[in-house]
């Protein structure tokens, strides 16, 4: 069996951003050379978010909104953990849109349903954060 690690570096130029990340992560089961195995994809960070879903701009817009409503930046009094930080909101958004995903690899290629792309969700940007890429087959 196969093993292979890369960490992907992102730094988004506003606190909330939703990206695109299916590319990097094709290229990383290419570099693999896995055909038939799992790739799994995670934030390594507690204000970020890996999830699957379809890339479409009124979805981005609508989570947007979602989780704003669900957890409101503002106004920072309305946390306790905002006497350290001013990011309590990231912190929830992160827990709502998830940790990781887990893909099936076959042919070399991630087995998605048809609409399915993975996004990176940055709920407290403006500096580097990494998501791992671990990928296990043969």
């Amino acid at each position: 069996m196969k093993s292979f690690r890369k960490e992907l570096v992102y730094n988004t130029p506003t606190r909330r951003a939703l990206l695109n990340i299916t590319p990097e992560v094709e290229r990383c089961i290419r570099e693999s050379g896995v055909k038939e195995g799992l790739v799994l994809v995670n934030s390594m960070h507690i204000t970020s978010s890996v999830f699957i879903n379809d890339d479409e701009s009124g979805l981005h817009h609508d989570f947007e909104v979602w989780l704003e409503k669900l957890a409101p930046e503002k106004p920072h009094s309305q946390y306790r953990h905002n006497g350290f930080e001013d990011n309590a909101d990231a912190h929830l958004k992160r827990t709502i849109m998830g940790r990781e995903v887990v893909v099936a690899i076959t042919g070399g290629a991630p087995d998605f349903g048809r609409w399915e792309q993975i996004f990176y969700g940055e709920f407290d940007g403006k500096r580097d954060k990494r998501v791992l890429v671990k990928i296990v087959g043969e």
